[in-house]
């Protein structure tokens, strides 16, 4: 298969991603980037549940994304949280109605539906592929990886525990399966 064939056949995935993803926001009555604002902050952890972290993940402006936000807020599916430690600092907290939103309108529902078809040895073969194109497209971009804790070089393992080697804060086994802005894969 040549460069621009597998370049073809990711556009036109990405694009049929997208327009079940704004169809499934439609519904909701959410614009796209709004679905996905919501999408990230239920999925990330506690130092990525910020303005500055969703704006990072979207690839948007802070007064872009702080717009979103205020729609999402408007329409209680978000809160603001102030840090108990930093009081300049505001975490962003989806609510019940999120979920259900959520829930409802994650799109990909035809792609989950085809490879869970293909069985799960093509399940594990496909999303590995899919992770090794990912992680070399963000480091040839320099891009940030947004990957859950447990595959992160400051994950350390202690005693059957998780602490974050970048703050130093223990994380449990729910914090190690989010998604975090200060990502890193260990070193290949």
């Amino acid at each position: 298969m040549s460069i621009e064939a597998i370049h073809d056949t990711l556009e036109r995935l990405c694009n049929l991603l997208r327009v079940e993803a704004r169809e499934a926001g439609a519904a909701e009555g959410l614009l796209p980037i709004q679905l996905e604002a919501l999408h990230y902050l239920a999925q990330c952890n506690r130092y990525s549940d910020t303005l500055q972290g969703v704006s990072d993940f979207l690839g948007q402006t802070k007064g872009t994304v702080s717009k979103t936000l205020g729609v999402l807020e408007s329409r209680q599916l978000i809160e603001r949280h102030s840090d108990t430690e930093d009081r300049r600092v505001v975490h962003l907290k989806v609510t019940r109605a999120a979920r259900r939103v959520l829930a409802k309108a994650i799109p990909a529902r035809f792609l989950v539906q085809s490879l869970a078809d293909a069985g799960t040895s093509r399940i594990d073969e496909i999303t590995g592929l899919l992770r090794e194109v990912l992680l070399d497209a963000q480091r040839a971009r320099g891009s940030k990886s947004f990957g859950a804790c447990r595959t992160c070089r400051f994950n350390q393992v202690k005693n059957a525990g998780h602490r974050c080697g970048l703050t130093g804060e223990a994380l449990s086994h729910t914090d190690i399966g989010l998604i975090c802005r200060e990502h890193e894969y260990p070193a290949a």
